[in-house]
């Protein structure tokens, strides 16, 4: 078989793997499945979908590692629990993998990044309590400590983020937000080692917080967006290379 015709082989069976594994997520909506409930065995499955069963194996371990289902060995397959880690490690690779040429991936994660915090801030200061405010005010002194010290503020960054937004309880929001951290902590690796103005970014933080606490969600918004600044100009140090 010519190299031409193995590659439209190749092409044509990942399209018909990847349209059994939405008939299995149809199946599992269809049939009222939800979170914890049985799918049918491999047997069933096979019988339904009209396929051998060890092509519903295959697509049911793709849709394991994608984190539809959750497949337990001698008991059977499971709808999984919401399970975002996939979709972080992968975006997360994308956007690592990407700075190695002009950094558009990554770029694009700070755009959405910087898109979904400022826009919500409005949201996460409505339903905010005064123990989430408080929690926010001890994350920025934690900061502050840590700046005193000389010591990083990757970790005390993530917190304090994580902490603006909790009132949300919104699992995708931080999801995200985790892969933006491992994508960022990637960026300072490949540019080496480089002068960190650590009081500005506690300054910064403050600035935010101080806007949080006087319930200006323009100002609250507008700080945020401007928080991005420090991460593009990194990664147009990447691309520059």
């Amino acid at each position: 078989m010519a190299p031409q015709e193995v590659s439209a082989a190749r092409f044509s069976a990942q399209l018909r793997s990847h349209a059994l594994q939405t008939r299995i997520m149809e199946l599992i909506l269809e049939q009222g499945l939800d979170v914890g409930d049985a799918l049918p065995t491999e047997a069933e499955l096979s019988g339904t979908l009209g396929v051998g069963r060890n092509t519903v194996r295959e697509s049911l371990k793709v849709l394991q590692a994608l984190g539809v289902i959750e497949i337990r060995h001698g008991f059977g397959t499971f709808v999984a629990p919401n399970n975002f880690h996939a979709l972080a490690d992968g975006l997360a690779f994308r956007g690592r993998l990407s700075l190695r040429h002009r950094g558009e991936e990554a770029m694009e994660l700070v755009d959405v990044r910087q898109a979904l915090e400022s826009g919500l801030i409005g949201s996460a200061m409505d339903r905010m309590t005064a123990a989430q405010q408080e929690d926010l005010q001890h994350a920025l002194e934690a900061m502050e400590v840590a700046a005193g010290k000389g010591e990083p503020l990757f970790a005390h960054d993530a917190e304090f983020h994580r902490r603006l937004f909790a009132p949300l309880r919104n699992d995708l929001l931080m999801n995200l937000m985790d892969v933006f951290w491992k994508v960022y902590r990637q960026i300072h690796l490949e540019l080496g080692p480089a002068p960190v103005d650590l009081l500005q970014q506690v300054r910064d933080h403050r600035e935010i917080y101080e806007a949080v606490a006087a319930g200006n969600k323009p100002l609250a918004s507008e700080r945020l967006q401007r928080h991005f600044d420090g991460i593009r100009g990194k990664l147009r140090a990447v691309a520059a290379r």
